[in-house]
């Protein structure tokens, strides 16, 4: 049995490759990986691992993505994503250590914003290219680069190492 029972995910630069295109209309299009997918659709519920979006950008895109995962927990536009994390294991009942850590929370990102989140998660992943930053507080750096099924990897790396 994992203990992990909530996953926070970023978007931009993990589940897509971090490129935003953009027509003049405004945002037009982001990639997503199906084999990402997999994960949510599968793998998560298998493994009674609650998937939390929590973005700092707020893009219809992402919703519709999210819609289409079937991910009710999504928090866009959100840029303090320690406190919400806080409020979330206030919510779900998951213990605070008395290191700060969200004991059973893993958290996958990319980039500096994901930082303090990271900072309070008992597991920390993150794709490849993340910035250095990242890496080196990651408790597993994926080998596929975000988008290209680094979202999968970790969680796959969770449930084969019973985390």
């Amino acid at each position: 049995m994992n203990r992990v029972k909530l996953i926070i995910i970023d978007v931009d630069g993990t589940l897509t490759d971090g490129k935003i295109y953009m027509g003049n209309d405004g945002e037009v299009m982001k990639a997503f990986d199906i084999k990402d997918g997999y994960a949510f659709y599968k793998l998560l519920p298998d493994n009674d691992i609650i998937p939390v979006i929590i973005t700092g950008r707020q893009s219809a895109i992402v919703e519709n993505r999210c819609k289409e995962l079937g991910i009710t927990e999504i928090y866009q536009g959100c840029t303090d994503k320690k406190a919400k994390m806080l409020e979330l294991a206030r919510q779900t009942g998951l213990e605070i250590s008395s290191d700060g850590k969200i004991m059973g929370c893993a958290y996958i990102g990319d980039d500096i914003l994901d930082i303090p989140g990271m900072e309070i998660s008992e597991v920390v992943g993150c794709p490849s290219d993340a910035v250095d930053e990242v890496k080196n507080i990651a408790d597993y750096v994926c080998v596929k680069n975000g988008g290209n099924g680094a979202f999968r990897e970790f969680v796959e790396w969770l449930i084969k190492e019973n985390i």
